[in-house]
């Protein structure tokens, strides 16, 4: 197993993608030790603590309990229900009518029986030949001949069971007709189906066996009413289709009908009470009984490990559970070995998990670096969801009623649709969402969960160096780490692609498809000729079109094998000087980075500097941070973004990796591009996604407005944003339709001369004519948040944040307290 302290040159999969050591200086002292407590000791009391719960003092006279273990059982066992997107689940209790569609429509007992007893009334008159036209139907599709003339009156067989059918048929017609009017079966839904096993299928059954005695009153002792047309109907249905009564000489057909005629009179029942579902829960804790564990697993808390002792690991259950209880594991070792088993399970390699447990204990399948926490943490997570608290929903009448002061949290299926993020300087972007963004998903690297390249801007890096595999600080010369222009990339196509688009993305001088080509026609050669691609200052050259770095790499190509590379050369010399030529424009932006400050980085020092692949991260859950230049360099900056997002995209491609992938731009400005829109929009698929932090949506070229809003899953405004911002965010987030009611009043003119005048004498009294309101309830369609909204009307420290997960889950677009 990689130990985590190789080189990050060595990142391409034919060096087997060893992971590089920790961002620390070579003579800097060994890492502390991991802490023997839950990270983030508790503050005053009632403060919460780094698993979400509230801290408090130990009772007086007693000695405290051991705090580690016991913190982390309790984490571990904490209920999880389901709840809606971007819920924080970790011990969320939702609030009483949260189900707002579980509740029972506006449905009055007179309501229920009006329609009951008006069928009462028409069956009773349809059984004495009372209804007008009721015998037309059956004379107009039956033979004339079963009828005596003029009459119904049957003159044999047929006409006899004919009538038993038409009975049925209409019996049939009018049940249906009451209970769709008296809204019988939402009322059975919402009694007996709302209820939890094994109420609900008794209930059920109850239910099915009043039905069995109106159909079947002769299985029933002591019952004495008669059947309803049920049985009969069908049995004449028979006799009809077949001309005859032969088929009931069989026994056999005769019980199987009867079985037939109970299991659809028992069918809706059955689905009613969930009566499958149920017997299976039962079956499956009968075989958990009769297994050697003691307890169903089902009914073990979550820190006795139940899924190992379900598929018979009990030793390696007892070993973990030991583990959690002496405080030798923390949060991030249990989200750990959660996953490993997950992918044990799914591999069947449950003995290697087992054996590797017994061995090792807690401490197994430990990140490379070493790392099992992070040195500080300031926001809450819970990695068993891999959720992310950043705030606290706030309870208004946009709000459903499932999100009132409820917990506002973000995860990797939130984030793989990508979010963005817009507000002002100062309003919290950083503080309260990119940083606990990449802090959640620092954590969830150390768990093999997801791999994070963070981009700090200059002077506010996101989390400390010792959070971190790989600190590269673009133009510090203390850096331990250089970035690769090239990513390691070994096709001069996909290299010329993204540095085509790093240097020329945002220019409309200049085409993606000819600066790439531009590039390509140089990366090419050179790497035929060197073996590798040219340093940033050599390209440069090249681009310019100095004639003595063209002939020496014109003279390098004189080989037979490289008459291919020799003819891109030559065209890339013709074109060289024309009016359509992009070497100029990419050597004037190439030498933005060619600058003093940047000579030792970006491959410049060759085999002796340590340049960072950001290949590496779609091969291991590696944790990067990328600081920016200091001022004084804004389109270095830029373009260095631009360069690692447009690499990201590259890298990431490969769908079939096991681990998430994120890249977090705390300054995105000048960064999206036409193609990085393209490409956001294919992340979702790829298990990847990104986070784009901008002061104002006009830091994206306006035609770019729409794209990037509707490429991006999640999206929040800030408070503070202009009017010009929340009109893109309002029409992005669309319409709904609510009900308004509109009251006016009108005055009342009385007829009688009596009225008049007590009407007169109200008014003398209290100053006000006599009205009526008229009350008037309509549906309109608003949008969701207003552009004036969300300029004037977001309070300080809040933001309206709309979720989108991979799955296609939404969440509205919401107002979130981001200091709660």
């Amino acid at each position: 197993m990689d130990d985590g302290t190789q080189d990050a040159r060595g990142t391409h999969p034919k060096h087997a993608h060893p992971v590089p050591r920790p961002a620390v200086p070579r003579d800097a002292a060994a890492p502390p030790p991991r802490p023997t407590r839950p990270p983030g000791a508790p503050g005053a009391p009632g403060a919460p603590d780094s698993y979400g719960y509230e801290s408090s003092p130990p009772p007086p006279g007693h000695a405290p309990a051991h705090a580690p273990g016991a913190a982390v059982a309790d984490w571990l066992d904490a209920p999880r229900p389901a709840a809606r997107t971007g819920i924080w689940r970790l011990g969320h209790r939702p609030p009483k009518g949260a189900e707002a569609s579980r509740r029972l429509p506006s449905i009055t007992v007179v309501g229920l029986l009006i329609p009951l007893v008006v069928a009462l009334l028409v069956w009773s008159l349809w059984r004495q030949g009372a209804l007008p036209y009721q015998w037309a139907p059956l004379k107009l599709f039956t033979p004339g001949d079963w009828w005596w003339g003029g009459t119904v009156s049957p003159k044999g067989m047929q006409g006899r069971e004919a009538v038993v059918v038409y009975d049925g048929v209409f019996f049939a017609v009018l049940v249906y007709a009451v209970a769709h009017l008296g809204s019988w079966p939402e009322v059975l839904r919402h009694f007996v189906g709302s209820r939890p096993q094994p109420a609900r299928a008794l209930l059920a059954a109850a239910c099915a066996l009043i039905t069995l005695s109106l159909v079947f009153p002769g299985a029933f002792p002591g019952v004495g009413w008669n059947p309803l047309p049920v049985v009969d109907p069908v049995f004449s249905l028979v006799v009809l289709l077949s001309g005859g009564y032969d088929l009931f000489a069989s026994q056999l057909f005769t019980d199987t009908l009867y079985a037939l005629i109970t299991l659809l009179v028992v069918w809706p029942f059955a689905r009613l009470g969930g009566w499958l579902g149920h017997v299976r829960e039962l079956s499956a804790r009968r075989r958990a009984a009769a297994g050697p564990a003691a307890p169903p697993p089902a009914d073990l808390p979550r820190s006795q490990w139940p899924g190992l002792r379900h598929a018979g690991q009990h030793q390696a259950a007892d070993v973990l559970t030991a583990e959690v209880a002496g405080g030798r594991m923390n949060d991030v070792d249990c989200a750990r070995v959660e996953r490993a088993w997950d992918q044990a399970r799914r591999e069947a390699r449950t003995p290697v998990f087992a054996d590797t447990v017994l061995r090792e204990g807690g401490a197994a399948w430990t990140h490379p670096s070493g790392a099992r926490d992070l040195p500080r943490r300031t926001v809450r997570h819970d990695l068993l969801e891999g959720q992310v608290r950043i705030g606290r929903w706030v309870p208004g009448e946009r709000a459903p009623r499932a999100y009132h002061d409820a917990g506002a949290a973000v995860g990797p299926d939130t984030l793989g649709t990508s979010l963005l993020v817009v507000g002002p300087s100062g309003s919290g972007k950083t503080r309260h969402v990119t940083e606990p963004v990449a802090e959640a998903l620092a954590l969830q690297a150390l768990t093999g969960r997801c791999a994070v390249v963070a981009v700090s801007a200059a002077g506010s890096p996101l989390g400390p160096d010792s959070a971190y595999d790989v600190v590269v600080r673009i133009g510090d010369p203390a850096s331990v780490h250089d970035l690769d222009p090239y990513a390691e990339s070994e096709d001069p196509d996909e290299a010329a692609a993204f540095l085509a688009e790093a240097l020329a993305g945002d220019l409309d001088t200049v085409g993606a498809r000819g600066a790439a080509t531009a590039l390509a026609q140089l990366l090419g050669p050179y790497r035929a000729v060197h073996g590798h691609f040219p340093p940033l200052p050599v390209l440069r050259e090249l681009l310019e079109g100095d004639p003595g770095a063209l002939a020496s790499l014109r003279a390098g190509l004189a080989a037979d094998e490289h008459a291919v590379m020799r003819r891109e050369l030559d065209a890339r010399m013709r074109q060289a000087g024309g009016a359509a030529d992009a070497g100029p424009a990419l050597a004037d932006r190439l030498a933005l980075l060619d600058r003093p400050v940047f000579a030792d980085f970006f491959g410049t020092q060759g085999a002796d500097g340590r340049p960072f692949s950001l290949r590496a991260v779609a091969h291991h859950p590696l944790r990067v941070r990328i600081d920016l230049p200091e001022r004084g360099h804004e389109e270095a900056s830029r373009l260095i973004t631009r360069l690692v997002l447009a690499q990201f995209h590259t890298v990431v491609r490969d769908s079939r990796r096991p681990h998430f992938a994120c890249l977090v731009l705390d300054d995105a400005t000048g960064t999206v591009t036409p193609e990085s829109v393209r490409r956001v929009q294919r992340l979702r698929s790829q298990n990847a996604g990104v986070v784009l932090a901008l002061r104002t949506v006009a830091d994206v070229p306006e035609a770019l407005h729409g794209p990037l809003l509707g490429a991006v899953g999640c999206r929040m405004a800030l408070s503070g944003v202009t009017t010009w911002d929340g009109s893109r965010f309002a029409h992005a987030w669309g319409t709904e339709w609510v009900e308004t009611k509109e009251v006016a009043k009108h005055t009342v003119f009385a007829d009688q001369p009596m009225t008049r005048a007590i009407h007169a004498l109200r008014k003398l009294v209290t100053g006000k004519a006599v009205t009526t309101d008229a009350v008037t309830t309509k549906q309109v369609e608003r949008e969701r948040w207003s552009a004036s909204e969300l300029a004037h009307e977001v309070p300080p420290g809040h933001a309206v944040l709309s979720l989108t997960t991979v799955a296609g889950e939404h969440a509205p677009p919401l107002l979130v307290d981001l200091r709660g």
